[in-house]
């Protein structure tokens, strides 16, 4: 599976982005898919994930109410629309993938497959 983010960019504080990322392969609809991102001198952190099924997603406190994570197994594509964004969203967001797990994960080591990342800046 290879995955490719876009959609980052330079926003203003209170502003919104939408993440997208691009999926390749058959068994995408099969797979747990996560957003994570990392800021500089941060280790990188769980954001947003939702299950195969798009029966459940699961959100960190920080972005909870703010970002929504969506997909669209037709296109092979996850989503994640960012609303509200503040200075401490500024980060590489990375896009991520499972098939090891049936339910949402915030555990980097549960995801086997990563895109390359995009980059999401926030002026104040």
């Amino acid at each position: 599976v290879q995955l490719v983010e876009s959609g980052g960019g330079l926003v203003q504080a209170g502003g919104s982005l939408r993440l997208s990322c691009a999926a390749s392969g058959r068994t995408f609809s099969t797979y747990v898919m996560g957003w994570f991102r990392q800021a500089p001198g941060k280790e990188r952190e769980f954001v947003a994930g939702i299950r195969s099924d798009s029966g459940r997603t699961y959100y960190a406190d920080s972005v909870k109410d703010r970002f929504t994570i969506s997909r669209d197994n037709a296109k092979n594509m996850v989503y994640l629309q960012m609303n509200s964004l503040k200075s401490v969203d500024a980060a590489v967001y990375y896009c991520a993938a499972s098939s090891r797990i049936f339910s949402v994960s915030k555990r980097e080591l549960d995801y086997e497959y990563w895109g390359q990342g995009t980059q999401v800046t926030v002026s104040s």
